[in-house]
């Protein structure tokens, strides 16, 4: 298994960065080797790529989406790929973009050595075409800010041993917290060095309510 960490700063605040990234039917505007992708529904995408002069079709599950901070997928099938890209509040008009990626590569080709180096320079490139098409546009094309809780989230325990220590989450509090967080361990299908491991074991504020419903108001005093 091969690991993947690529990152760049778009200046565009971070709820428009992370709109413009839900929009996945607009990935082979700036991302190299991507034919096309179809969205089969809120969770689920059809791939159509070629790298290196591979071609590969395949679906993909959103398995956790939280708006403004993280969007986690894995493929459906072989080959074997899981990602997530995190978004952290640099400035109210500055935000940073981190791209991680797990591939399992298949065939001599795909394990010959130079090809992780072309994936991760294709990373590279995608991240820094998201920055120019996302700026020169100003404004997101779309959005989609439902929530996909994770395993963590639901309580599960399918994920197996292990776990991972969380002292940062990306978000509006900045690319780190103010004040130190206590750590949590929480389970996942990863190796506890993993950079895909889940963050937090408790669901997200607002995590169980629609997109666009209020909170529900605090009880008033009794009389």
């Amino acid at each position: 298994m091969s690991t993947i960490e690529q990152s760049v700063d778009v200046n565009v605040p971070i709820r428009t960065a992370y709109n413009q990234w839900t929009q996945f039917e607009s990935f082979p505007e700036f991302m190299e080797g991507v034919e096309s992708v179809k969205q089969l529904g809120d969770t689920r995408t059809a791939w159509a790529v070629e790298i290196a002069g591979v071609h590969r079709e395949f679906e993909a599950e959103i398995t956790e989406q939280h708006p403004d901070e993280r969007v986690a997928w894995k493929s459906l099938g072989q080959p074997h790929q899981a990602g997530v890209v995190t978004f952290h509040h640099l400035s109210p008009e500055t935000t940073r973009v981190t791209l991680q990626m797990e591939y399992e590569p298949e065939g001599f080709v795909e394990t010959a050595g130079d090809w992780l180096q072309i994936v991760r320079l294709r990373v590279r490139g995608d991240l820094e075409r998201f920055k120019t098409f996302i700026e020169s546009r100003g404004n997101e094309s779309g959005a989609w800010r439902g929530e996909v809780p994770g395993p963590h989230d639901r309580g599960g325990s399918g994920f197996g041993g292990g776990g991972v220590t969380v002292t940062d989450r990306p978000g509006d509090g900045g690319y780190g917290y103010d004040e130190p967080v206590p750590p949590r361990t929480v389970g996942q299908d990863y190796p506890p060095s993993s950079p895909l491991a889940p963050p937090g074991s408790g669901p997200l504020p607002g995590a169980g309510r629609r997109p666009g419903e209020e909170p529900p108001a605090a009880p008033g005093p009794r009389i």
